[in-house]
């Protein structure tokens, strides 16, 4: 009897141990998701989403295929989110979420080339504290992304002939052209024009233009348009044209802890992008943010692609590729909020001071923040937060453990959260196709930007800021390191002073001996461009450009007007040594204003 015991029990520690190994991974095809039904998926992934949260599952397994997701049977919940939408722009923060991940642990969602394929207006993932994701060999699209896209096929006095992307809808009313998609219309648009000569992205009037004049349907997607007189757009080049309003972003991860997404490919993205905000520890992993191949298309994101709200921790980015953003493909902030109250000795009232940016938890009880003035960007005293209240959508109240430092100036200094502030690295990447800028970064922690290629991004490849009066985001440099990049004909459409890199903080007082940042050290790297500006650099101590390489391009004109290769404003300690020119580079020269002789050693002659 005994022995038969000890097998019956070893035979159900055997099944136990089975049945825990099989609900280990949830495949979504258990629940009801077929690929290539082109139906409604969102229930039956989101079903067994929770049914990983209920039961501890550690694998969400996608087999490869096609999934549609409609937002009928979609998560619907209002998010505050940085740098989107002014209260008149979208009153309601409600978003409809494609598929929901809230409280959840230790999950991998994987993939293996899957296509989540989305409709309408949506943001397509949301992860709300959770920690420990792993999203692998993902891709995301849009049947109707709210991008559009039509090219210039014919011009002559008078008339435009244009072909539009089979991805396009569009519509003849009462002669005039609607742009338009599933369950949404296009109502206030932006268009940035694409040369393919050039390879360019240049912001244009064309489609004001064409929305404006009369339009007759010559044959399925063939327009012709009769335009203003002097109106002769260069054939071939296609416009790219998206409505302003970010109501929706490309996927949400909030105040989440070591979350990673590898060889995701976000094909495109509405508003704007993968937003992590107050998260700490986000991991990039040959992510792609392009637009699918084989679709024709140009654009892959309505503004920023990655955008960095807040994090703390580490933030890697490593070979990942970027192509197709009407913004900034990499910005990583904080977010200042303006003292204009104070209550107490050890209480102050903040303010949210962007449209675009409210209403988020910016500060946590126990943080460290640091009191900046504004008109210098100065960090002038810290302090360590006791407790944090809602007033409103736009104010907090915020108590902290020491008295508020004298000479606080109420209605323009600032409060930075010095905790919610994230190390960075940025490796391996490639941006490109962008009208503005390939990389935006403003933490004191330290930053390292290296072995990236940086092709014809419209504006300055890499711009650091800290603002407290204008998009008010945090916080000055402190270690920068960016080495062995290329640069390949950026600046194009401007920029800090049309340099290559700038170096821009927004304070209105230029002091040498107070400066903004410090330790920003730019070494081997090589930059192909057209004109003079190489370098612009504004209240900086401790400028390092060392050991590299420029060399003349012909792509664009050099029209910039800045006919400095180094611009410095306001620098001390600033070291410029062993550059190297090739070919007829233009300027070969140094600027400076508001700074001593003895504040820069060169080799430049």
């Amino acid at each position: 009897m005994k022995k038969y015991l000890h097998i019956l029990s070893a035979f159900s520690l055997l099944c136990a141990t089975a049945y825990a190994q099989q609900k280990d991974t949830i495949y979504i095809t258990d629940f009801g998701a077929t690929p290539y039904s082109y139906e409604n998926c969102v229930t039956q992934i989101q079903a067994a989403i929770d049914e990983c949260k209920r039961t501890g599952a550690k694998v969400l397994s996608l087999p490869n295929g096609r999934y549609d997701i409609w937002p009928e049977g979609a998560t619907r919940k209002e998010y505050f989110i940085s740098n989107t939408s002014t209260e008149q722009e979208c009153p309601s923060k409600v978003k409809t979420v494609g598929l929901m991940l809230d409280k959840i642990n230790d999950l991998t969602i994987e993939g293996n080339g899957a296509t989540l394929m989305y409709h309408g207006k949506m943001t397509t993932l949301a992860l709300e504290h959770c920690s420990h994701i792993r999203i692998n060999n993902l891709h995301i699209d849009f049947e109707r992304p709210a991008g559009s896209e039509v090219q210039y096929k014919k011009v002559t006095e008078g008339e435009t002939e244009v072909s539009v992307h089979p991805d396009t809808r569009y519509e003849i009313v009462n002669g005039k052209i609607n742009l338009y998609g599933e369950g949404w219309r296009s109502n206030k648009n932006h268009c940035i024009e694409y040369n393919p000569d050039t390879e360019s992205f240049t912001y244009s009037q064309g489609w004001k233009i064409l929305a404006n004049s009369a339009a007759q349907e010559i044959s399925p997607g063939i327009i012709r348009f009769t335009t203003p007189a002097g109106f002769t757009p260069k054939v071939g080049n296609t416009l790219t044209i998206r409505d302003i309003i970010r109501d929706q972003v490309g996927l949400f991860i909030l105040e989440s802890k070591d979350i990673t997404l590898s060889r995701v490919q976000m094909h495109y993205m509405h508003g704007l992008g993968i937003v992590s905000q107050y998260t700490e520890n986000v991991t990039m992993d040959r992510v792609r943010c392009a637009p699918r191949p084989g679709s024709g298309r140009l654009l892959a994101a309505s503004a920023d692609m990655m955008h960095f709200s807040g994090c703390k921790g580490k933030i890697l980015i490593d070979s990942c590729y970027f192509a197709g953003a009407q913004d900034d493909p990499v910005n990583v902030h904080g977010t200042n909020l303006r003292a204009i109250e104070k209550v107490d000795a050890q209480t102050l009232r903040l303010r949210f001071m962007h449209g675009q940016s409210y209403g988020f938890n910016a500060y946590f009880k126990g943080d460290t923040v640091a009191f900046v003035r504004a008109a210098t960007m100065e960090r002038f005293a810290r302090a360590t937060i006791r407790n944090v209240a809602r007033i409103s959508d736009r104010i907090l109240e915020v108590r902290f453990d020491r008295d508020i430092p004298t000479g606080m100036e109420l209605n323009h200094d600032c409060v930075e959260n010095m905790t919610c502030t994230p190390e960075v690295e940025i490796r391996n990447s490639y941006f490109t196709r962008t009208s503005t800028r390939g990389t935006l970064v403003t933490t004191p922690r330290k930053v390292v930007i290296e072995n990236n290629t940086y092709y014809k991004t419209g504006m300055s490849a890499i711009l650091i800021e800290a603002d407290a009066e204008g998009w008010y985001e945090s916080g000055p440099v402190k270690d920068v390191w960016i080495k062995g990049n290329t640069f390949i004909d950026c600046a194009y459409n401007g920029g800090p002073g049309h340099a290559v890199i700038a170096i821009h903080p927004s304070n209105k007082i230029v002091d040498a001996s107070h400066p903004v940042h410090q330790n920003i050290r730019i070494e081997n790297n090589t930059f192909k461009t057209f004109d003079c500006p190489v370098l612009y650099v504004k209240s900086t101590a401790g400028l390092l450009f060392r050991n590299n390489t420029i060399t003349r391009t012909r792509t664009f004109p050099a029209t910039s007007g800045n006919p400095y290769t180094f611009y410095l404003n306001g620098c001390k300690n600033a070291v410029i040594e062993n550059t190297v020119f090739e070919g007829e580079v233009l300027g070969r020269n140094i600027k400076t204003e508001n700074m001593k002789r003895n504040h820069l050693k060169t080799t430049l002659k």
